[in-house]
């Protein structure tokens, strides 16, 4: 059993679910900086998989005590399994966050969960923060049927209420079916989000900075290829991706493609820089292990320029000589100080001061 993806949930959020309290706001905070002076999490959400283990049970999502001061610190105290087997829980998202901190009707209450493999959507009530529910299940038959979408992957919730999830490929497995899904306020399908003829080469996660006015997503693999595992042939035979695709926002018009070459293959995660103006963030390349800036130019087109390399290893009795880093998951600290990231093969995670975006400097390392 292996787990996913983590999300937390501040003890304000969970106090006063509607953001109804006395700021008589919606949820969220205002600004990046304004969340970090919020108090720190008391429970964090882990979704559990049991895709590979041989073991024909539901993946679950726990729920984790990480408030210090609790009886139950650092335990899991509740587990809500999901109703079938072989859905492969991924990436997680809220139904609602700062991007609705002005609408007094939104409420950060549910917690999103695709089913990568499955084509499932979840949709996990957390009015009992500690004990969260199943509130609805999304088909993938319903999905695949009014959008020609399935494999879906990363959820960000809208200003509008909607929600936006990224899709890789259709039910054949064919990246050259992968979008972006529209789910209404209320879980229901909506329909694809980008313009008819405008949908990825290849579908994987995505971010949108509206004062900008874009949305980049970017590339793994066709679905056909990684459900069966890795194979670095397939990289060569054109199933895996190594482009960004930059969308007009809100509208999803696709207007640039970004080719990262030979030193941006299979690049995974995207983040942009918090602050709402800055027009510029860093994509993980996984598996040539370069961290790509990508920023926007003076002519308004988009670029990208490698940030940070991380140098393979030599290794004995592994499938290769070399042992890349494989960077995975990053994030960036919300005052847009620092960049943290995972090297998955070398086992080491790593902290970059990117004050200076287009030169960062490595100032923390663990193993």
């Amino acid at each position: 059993m292996g787990t996913i993806d983590v999300v937390s949930l501040h003890p304000a959020e969970a106090a006063v679910t509607n953001g109804h309290g006395c700021c008589k706001t919606g949820p969220g905070y205002a600004t990046p900086i304004a969340a970090m002076s919020g108090p720190r999490e008391s429970l964090i959400y882990v979704t559990c998989v049991y895709s590979g283990t041989g073991r024909e049970k539901p993946d679950y999502l726990a729920t984790v005590d990480v408030d210090p001061t609790s009886p139950t610190f650092s335990k899991v105290i509740h587990r809500l399994p999901m109703p079938h087997v072989g859905d492969e829980l991924h990436h997680t998202g809220w139904n609602s966050c700062s991007s609705c901190y002005t609408d007094l009707s939104a409420s950060r209450r549910f917690l999103i969960l695709p089913s990568l493999i499955s084509g499932r959507i979840y949709a996990v009530d957390t009015k009992n923060a500690k004990a969260p529910s199943l509130h609805k299940v999304v088909d993938p038959v319903e999905i695949q049927g009014k959008t020609g979408l399935a494999y879906p992957h990363t959820s960000h919730c809208l200003a509008s209420g909607d929600l936006l999830i990224s899709c890789l490929g259709d039910k054949e497995g064919k990246a050259e079916g992968a979008g972006f899904l529209l789910l209404d306020e209320k879980f229901n399908v909506k329909g694809r989000w980008e313009m008819p003829g405008h949908s990825p080469s290849f579908g994987y996660d995505f971010w949108y900075q509206p004062r900008q006015k874009v949305m980049i997503s970017s590339s793994w693999g066709a679905p056909a290829a990684f459900t069966k595992g890795f194979n670095l042939q397939h990289v060569s035979d054109g199933l895996y991706g190594r482009h960004l695709h930059v969308y007009s926002w809100p509208d999803g018009e696709k207007k640039q493609t970004l080719d990262l070459g030979a030193t941006g293959l299979l690049p995974l995660e995207i983040r942009f820089l918090h602050e709402p103006s800055k027009d510029t963030g860093y994509v993980g390349c996984a598996l040539t292990s370069n961290m790509v800036r990508f920023f926007k130019t003076d002519d308004g087109s988009w670029n990208h320029e490698v940030a940070i390399s991380v140098k393979p290893l030599k290794v004995q009795n592994w499938i290769l000589p070399e042992m890349p880093g494989l960077i995975t998951d990053f994030l960036i600290s919300l005052d847009d100080r620092f960049l943290y990231f995972v090297n998955w093969l070398q086992g080491d995670v790593r902290q970059y001061n990117i004050e200076d975006p287009k030169n960062p400097v490595l100032t923390g390392q663990i193993w």
